[in-house]
Formats: C-alpha cells, structure tokens, sequence
C-alpha cells in the first residue's frame, strides 16, 4: 500500500468518478484504474462501486477507509512540506479559482504578490470547478481557492470568508435586438465556468433554467463577449469586468428576470494549523488595497498558466 494509492482513492471518492480523478492528477484513466485496483487487492475488497444511477458508491469497507486515507495522505503532504523547510527549499504557493478569475485577475495577482513577498515561493494557479476546490484543498493538492463559497462555514479543515462583491448581468451585442422567447429559450455563450454549477455563471443558467442544448462553451470569458458582440448569442459577464465593453459600445447589458444580481468571489484555505507560511502570505496580500485595485480593475486578460497537478473542467459539449 503506498500513499499515491490512497490519494487516488480519495480523489475517486470524493469527486465521484475515475475520469475526474485521472483529470485532476494529469494521467490516465486506466492509470488511476490500475493504482486503484492495486488497493483492492490488498485490502481484499472493491472498496468503490457503479451505482444504478451512473456514479459510484463506497462499499462499507471503502466508508471506513476515507477517513483515515484522507488523513494519511494529509499526513504525507505535511512531512513533504516539513521536510521542504528543513532543507531550504522555496515556499510553495498552488492556487486554483474560477476560470473567469483565473483569465483576468489571478495573473496580475500572482505578479504583484510575488514581487512583494520577502521570501522565495514558488507559485503556480489554475481551474477547478468549486467541487473540485475543495477536495483539492482537503487533499493537499492546493493552497488557496478563490471564487464561489466552499460552504468553509460547515466545519472541517476548509475555511473561507467573502472577498470582493461585484454585480452578475447578462450582456450581448449593442445593436443587436432582445433575443426571442423567454432566457431559457436564448443562445448562451460561457466560458467553463458557465459549467460550474458552483460559480456565478452556472448559478445563473440553473436559476433560469437553460438546458445544456442551448449553450456554447467557449475557451474564455473574452471569447464569449466577442461572439456576443457579433450578435451569435448572450453571455453571462461581471459587470466591472465587462464594463470596458460596454463603454466602447461593443455590448449592452440585458435585464433577466436574474440579473444584475449579487456576485461574491470567496477565498477559502486550511485551517491555521495546516497552512504554510506562504499560504499565510498569500493571504494577507489578498486583503492588501493593492489586490483590491487589481481585483476592482484588472486590465485585459490572459490566459492562465498550468497548475502542476493541472485541473480541467469539464465542458458540455455544444
């Protein structure tokens, strides 16, 4: 038994299936397949079933096993990160976030913290969906979440406070005329995060209760805008991130029985006892008024860079 084959059982069972945690750890499903029924076969028992309903189910024994799995591989990520200070390694930073911040505000952020840190860290980011941020913060496999409220509140090691409201609108081009039908009828345009049921776009779609056939995912939020501009849909949008845009006359904001309506990007972190001095760093600077600025006013935005493990998101196909 080895602590990668209990991490990616943990990963299996909390983000419910063998293709999410192959995405999660950049390998192969039949990699994660393989170490996984490595551990089922030591323990003597399947551990993880197919449920009727397409997911996948604990067996008793694999129920009693998460627990104490997830605090071995805990475990494992605390003698690393010890180990990492005694030898005088730089600080490790792994933040992961929405994909709308991650295109137009983690750069910048990422950026100016490190040119003010008083210490060597090493720094990478990328997207998960929320679900995924917790597990990914729970396993270890990152250090700071920014977008949509974990549910920190509800106990365990993750905690979290509100970080920067702003207002959700829906825009598309300025001189295109109001869609016909009601929004559930309208061609939506998102980024991946309009496939987050946890983020602000994916909130919005659910609220109005637009089906996965009437949706185009795009590679970024900038896409999105620029295809609305040409009149080919709506699209969910920030509205100090759109405001520019909007300013320039390429897009007009639209009124749905949803929008405007708050938006509230969260941060959420381990508990004191588990965060590394980085971690604590970090998150002191994100409360800074220049994270803020950056936050309020983040300029163009750019592609985010690739979080070692990656995190994808899965997209409906449109």
């Amino acid at each position: 038994m080895t602590v990668t084959q209990l991490s990616t059982f943990v990963l299996v069972a909390r983000l419910g299936s063998v293709r999410a945690a192959a995405r999660t750890l950049d390998v192969s499903e039949s990699a994660v397949s393989q170490t996984l029924t490595a551990l089922r076969t030591h323990f003597g028992d399947p551990l993880i079933r197919h449920s009727h309903s397409g997911g996948m189910r604990l067996t008793p024994a694999g129920a009693r096993l998460l627990p104490v799995a997830s605090r071995m591989v805990a475990l494992s990520a605390d003698a690393e990160a010890a180990v990492r200070v005694a030898r005088g390694a730089p600080d490790e930073l792994r933040v992961v976030s929405t994909s709308t911040l991650a295109e137009f505000v983690l750069p910048a952020i990422m950026e100016a913290f490190a040119g003010r840190a008083g210490r060597r860290t090493e720094t990478s980011f990328g997207v998960a969906t929320g679900k995924e941020m917790r597990v990914l913060l729970e396993s270890r496999l990152a250090d700071v979440a920014l977008g949509p409220d974990l549910g920190a509140g509800r106990g365990g090691e993750v905690v979290g406070e509100p970080l920067f409201r702003t207002q959700l609108v829906v825009v598309t081009g300025a001189r295109a005329p109001r869609p016909p039908g009601p929004p559930p009828l309208w061609s939506w345009l998102v980024d991946a995060s309009g496939t987050d049921p946890d983020a602000d776009s994916g909130r919005l779609l659910c609220r109005l209760g637009v089906t996965e056939r009437h949706v185009w995912v795009f590679p970024n939020q900038t896409a999105t805008w620029a295809a609305a501009a040409e009149g080919a849909g709506v699209a969910p949008a920030l509205a100090h991130l759109v405001s520019t845009r909007i300013r320039r006359d390429e897009l007009r904001m639209l009124e749905t029985p949803a929008t405007p309506s708050d938006a509230t990007w969260h941060v959420a972190v381990l508990r004191p006892e588990h965060r590394s001095p980085a971690t604590d760093a970090f998150l002191h600077f994100l409360h800074t008024p220049a994270a803020t600025r950056i936050m309020r006013a983040p300029g163009a935005g750019v592609p985010p860079s690739r979080f070692r493990p990656p995190v994808y998101v899965t997209l409906w196909g449109a």
